[in-house]
């Protein structure tokens, strides 16, 4: 049998030996916590360092100047993506988070002008106040009705490039391809038919432009105004499809209803007109596609000027021109879409402004020798 002694010196190293497995296993477990406590603290200052990073400029040194247009009704989450496309901040969703933690969402619609350098509160301030970063430099308002000749007369005017720099830009093939490729739900193949004078004719939206730069390219001068007639065309998408007409064919028929009358009350019933004539396979005979045939400005048009041979001329087809003859207000695009019915086939106009419709040629011919012969 074992001696009490030896009971007593075994029950000792026993009991050293669980004292230094405890000793190991507080070390290990001190070990653990420390380490978590350091993944937590330099997480948490990663974590603040990269917010911090995030909510600062994209580059606090740069110069350049970047046109983003937020347009009426867009979130903040919208807004946010729009900065972060056009590389205004870095990261969408923390701007999104530090924007609603910070109770700011009263943002409003407009076109800014924005810089890299901005930090996220400089840009929320100019989001809330509608302020740009700076005054426009150029400010150039392209009229209702203008085609592409005469938009490039007026950037030609008031910009560094030539009317003919303009004109080869927007005939460039290649950059036309490219176009129809960035901007898919305005610009088709359609533009390329081989007939239509000028691809872009008609998709240039009359509006005020500005511009911040003191030579802005041509491209960008293009594009604005492309933005422009996208912003516009997209709310009527569904509308066209309804009229079974596409963007091409409707962009043509708005350009008709602008350049017959400037009078946004007789838009509808002009247009109801021409729907009557195309409905019966009667030609439209609507003078500004003559003189767009004709490619110059005449006060009057002469019965030998309805004999140009030309896609546009709607005196010798029995549809739309190939293209539109000119660009289109908003309220000619509501016409177009929405005409008044009525069971009239004829209208002329007096040197005073009125409108005189009619049922029949006779009546018609009536009109015509009491007001315009």
């Amino acid at each position: 049998m074992m001696s009490k002694k030896n009971k007593l010196g075994k029950y000792k190293d026993n009991l050293i030996a669980r004292s230094g497995e405890a000793r190991t296993v507080r070390k290990v477990v001190a070990i653990i916590i420390m380490t978590l406590i350091l993944l937590l603290v330099v997480g948490g200052a990663s974590g603040y360092l990269y917010i911090k990073s995030a909510l600062g400029p994209v580059d606090p040194d740069s110069e350049e100047e970047i046109e983003v247009d937020i347009p009426i009704g867009s979130t903040p989450s919208v807004i946010a993506e729009i900065l972060e496309e056009n590389d205004v901040i870095k990261s969408s969703q923390i701007f999104r988070f530090y924007a609603q933690f910070n109770n700011q969402s009263d943002f409003q619609a407009g076109e800014y002008t924005f810089s890299p350098a901005m930090s996220a509160d400089e840009l929320i301030e100019s989001l809330k106040s509608g302020r740009v970063m700076q005054e426009p430099i150029h400010r150039i308002t392209i009229p209702e009705g203008f085609t592409i000749d005469q938009i490039a007369d007026e950037y030609a005017e008031n910009l560094h490039f030539t009317k003919d720099d303009f004109l080869d830009q927007v005939n460039d093939s290649a950059y036309i391809e490219a176009l129809i490729e960035t901007y898919p739900t305005i610009l088709s193949e359609d533009i390329l038919e081989s007939s239509i004078r000028t691809p872009l004719e008609g998709y240039l939206f009359a509006s005020t432009y500005e511009f911040h730069e003191e030579e802005p390219p041509i491209t960008s001068v293009v594009e604005k105004m492309l933005n422009q007639t996208e912003s516009v065309i997209s709310p009527y998408l569904d509308e066209m499809e309804n009229q079974d007409f596409d963007v091409h064919e409707t962009l043509t028929f708005a350009s008709l209803v602008e350049k017959e009358t400037g009078s946004e009350e007789q838009r509808e019933l002009i247009s109801g007109v021409f729907y009557n004539r195309l409905e019966q396979e009667m030609p439209l005979q609507t003078d500004p596609t003559v003189l767009y045939a004709l490619g110059e400005h005449k006060e009057t048009v002469l019965y030998e000027d309805l004999e140009v041979d030309s896609p546009y001329n709607t005196y010798q087809i029995d549809a739309l021109p190939v293209g539109p003859i000119s660009n289109f207000s908003e309220s000619a695009l509501e016409a177009t879409l929405n005409p008044e019915e009525s069971d009239y086939l004829y209208f002329l106009h007096d040197g005073e402004g009125n409108v005189y419709y009619s049922e029949t040629h006779e009546e018609h011919l009536e009109y015509r020798e009491a007001y315009i012969e």
